[in-house]
């Protein structure tokens, strides 16, 4: 029954509804926080931005497309989650909050973002998993301190070579997208440590072994030719990993050619000598 008013009382948004949907959310909390997940908001509440000491504002699994200007008042916010919303754009006035650390952003509908979100120098987390994104924008490679981006399950097919700029970056999650070449502008980042290509459509890796720094590669369900090769203690997820001996390339080349061919797996490798 709760959970049916919550959703009827979504479609009117007159402050009495959205006063028992946010509930007796008057004063600022003690520990700074506000989760409003999953409260079937379409607008946000504008007494929160009276809370100007706020450090963590959750609003995930809403239907927010807008956010108010007065949000700018919380200034001293760190983390913002607006993931699991219809947000077709990002709404300016997330750039003003200059202090936020981590965006959550993942699961909305946002085709591109805004110049002005590299006004946040501090972010050091991104999230934009599951949008419409064709390309990476630029404006993210102004983050200098970014140290996590997840971009997958979009449809991105390449990666600006801007973002070797980003030398405070360690992991980058690129699962989910239309990558048909590994991206060569990952070549020239040694400082990465995590590395996730799964799902895309790269058909030959480049050796990594350079990448002094990479922990984790995970490269799973690609149509690819070979592994990537990495330096001692690097783990990889995939075909050929550490699971079974890498082929020869040739041999490799041969069993891709005949399953794209007959639609049949290829010889099963040899088990590994124990």
């Amino acid at each position: 029954m709760g959970n049916t008013i919550r959703a009827l009382v979504a479609f009117i948004p007159s402050d009495r509804c959205q006063s028992y949907v946010v509930g007796d959310l008057r004063e600022m909390p003690l520990d700074r926080m506000v989760d409003l997940s999953g409260s079937q908001l379409r607008r946000f509440p504008l007494h929160v931005c009276s809370f100007t000491e706020l450090v963590k504002l959750y609003l995930s699994d809403n239907h927010l497309h807008s956010l108010p200007p007065d949000l700018a008042q919380l200034q001293n916010l760190q983390i913002l989650a607006l993931d699991f919303n219809n947000f077709k754009a990002l709404p300016r006035v997330v750039c003003t909050l200059k202090q936020l650390c981590i965006l959550y952003l993942g699961n909305n509908k946002l085709c591109d973002l805004p110049d002005e979100l590299s006004l946040l120098q501090n972010l050091r987390t991104l999230w934009l998993e599951s949008n419409c994104l064709t390309r990476l924008p630029d404006v993210v490679c102004e983050l200098s301190l970014l140290k996590t981006l997840h971009a997958g399950s979009n449809a991105l097919r390449l990666l600006p070579g801007q973002l070797r700029r980003l030398r405070e970056l360690r992991t980058i999650w690129l699962s989910g997208n239309q990558l048909a070449d590994f991206p060569s502008v990952l070549l020239r980042m040694p400082f990465l440590e995590v590395i996730d290509v799964d799902r895309n459509s790269i058909r030959y890796f480049p050796s990594l072994d350079h990448l002094t720094n990479l922990k984790l590669v995970i490269y799973d369900h690609n149509p690819c030719r070979n592994a990537p090769k990495v330096g001692k203690g690097v783990r990889r997820v995939g075909r050929w990993a550490e699971e079974t001996p890498e082929p020869d390339p040739r041999k490799a080349r041969r069993y891709a050619l005949a399953k794209e061919e007959n639609q049949e797996p290829p010889p099963p490798l040899l088990p590994s000598s124990s």
